[in-house]
């Protein structure tokens, strides 16, 4: 025996959709790295640009800074998804260790990039500030890992919204210049 299934009600209650705050920040934080990258970063697909000059005595220290912390960048949102932490538990480690070495080479690069400015004519401000942001980012880092080597999810998951919010600042920062 077959059963009849009655025809949607055009009354019907539509889907709501939520828009979660975390999603908002998330895109917010990507608007902000394609403005930064298109507005202050497109000099470097472009090698005849005249800042290449500039950048010629830190190019070797430029890179990895750039990489490893764009690692870190990219790779930190996705540590805050429920979903991808519950089912792909191990993905979420791997990525946590490319997340923590992003930290712990891209931030003393940083400082030390901002150090060499400094003695090619840079103020000593943003040499203080770099040297402050490395110094938390990597100390944030620091206690995200040893919470969760010893268990206390809880605290990491703190930890390492507070490491995030530090990788992000030198880009707000940076905006602003």
């Amino acid at each position: 025996m077959a059963t009849a299934t009655a025809p949607a009600s055009s009354t019907a209650p539509r889907p709501r959709i939520v828009i979660r705050p975390k999603y908002l920040a998330f895109t917010f934080v990507g608007i902000m790295m394609a403005y930064v990258a298109v507005h202050n970063e497109s000099f470097l697909v472009n090698w005849k640009d005249p800042i290449w000059e500039h950048y010629k005595t830190i190019k070797w220290y430029l890179l990895p800074h750039g990489i490893t912390a764009a690692f870190a960048l990219l790779l930190g949102p996705l540590q805050f998804s429920d979903r991808l932490r519950k089912r792909f538990a191990k993905a979420h480690r791997v990525i946590g260790r490319f997340y923590v070495a992003g930290v712990f080479i891209g931030a003393p690069l940083g400082f030390y990039i901002q150090y060499v400015e400094e003695q090619m004519g840079g103020t000593r401000n943003f040499t203080i500030a770099a040297a402050a942001d490395a110094v938390l980012w990597i100390f944030s880092t620091v206690m995200a890992l040893m919470f969760i080597l010893q268990g206390k999810v809880q605290q990491h998951r703190q930890w390492m919204t507070r490491s995030f919010a530090c990788a992000i600042r030198p880009f707000c920062r940076f905006m602003a210049r």
